[in-house]
């Protein structure tokens, strides 16, 4: 706890996605980042003067970029697909073995970065859910690597943040939940906002291996 350094350089996936994007904006728009690598299969639409970003069609094989990706002391890890409609071959591929080889390949190039990924509440290596037992290896398998640090993120109902271009449409006629929600459920719901600051303030801390549920993000964002 409580570690200074002297920049933040921060690679994102994950970015045209809902929980990728609102985690760029944050990153954005901290003083606390020096710099942003979005790696991305599509531009995510975004300019900044801190923001670079890697056109890169193939996750499972970053032999060609790997020139790029050092220098960076933390990745926030925001990409996946839902277990709804997928079958159990291509969300285990999707979920598991991709996510595994970019952190192993991101563990071997930069031994001081923080690994924040965004796994799911009702994540449990032990549940009957095979989504869930799926997550919950990645979490456990991602804390054995040879990082810093390792955060594992369970939010449940995430509110985006105003003008996200890649939030869900449905957001818009539920979003009136949110407050109700926070006051019955508080571990179950979260902004986008508390999301992002919850992952740059990781960076003031040292040595950490843990799993963040909701109301534990909801902390670390106001640390």
């Amino acid at each position: 706890m409580g570690k200074t350094r002297d920049q933040n350089n921060v690679i994102i996936t994950g970015a045209t996605g809902m929980v990728g994007e609102g985690v760029l904006m944050q990153c954005l728009n901290s003083p606390e980042i020096n710099s942003v690598l979005v790696i991305n299969r599509k531009p995510c639409g975004y300019s900044h003067p801190k923001l670079k970003e890697i056109i890169h069609p193939d996750f499972f094989d970053f032999s060609k970029i790997e020139s790029q990706l050092t220098g960076y002391n933390a990745c926030f890890f925001c990409l996946g697909i839902t277990s709804v409609g997928a079958d159990q071959e291509t969300y285990y591929k999707m979920t598991y073995t991709l996510t595994m080889h970019v952190a192993q390949t991101l563990s071997k190039l930069n031994s001081d970065m923080t690994f924040c990924y965004v796994s799911g509440g009702g994540t449990n290596a032990h549940s009957r859910l095979k989504w869930a037992q799926v997550k919950g290896k990645t979490e456990s398998d991602l804390t054995k690597l040879p990082f810093e640090q390792v955060f594992n993120f369970r939010p449940g109902f995430i509110k985006p943040l105003p003008g996200q271009k890649y939030a869900h449409k449905f957001y818009k006629y539920i979003n009136w939940l949110f407050p109700i929600g926070r006051a019955v459920y508080p571990s179950g719901f979260c902004t986008m906002a508390e999301l992002g600051q919850a992952m740059i303030n990781t960076l003031s801390h040292n040595d950490e291996r843990r799993i963040l549920e909701g109301r534990d993000i909801i902390a670390l964002s106001k640390e």
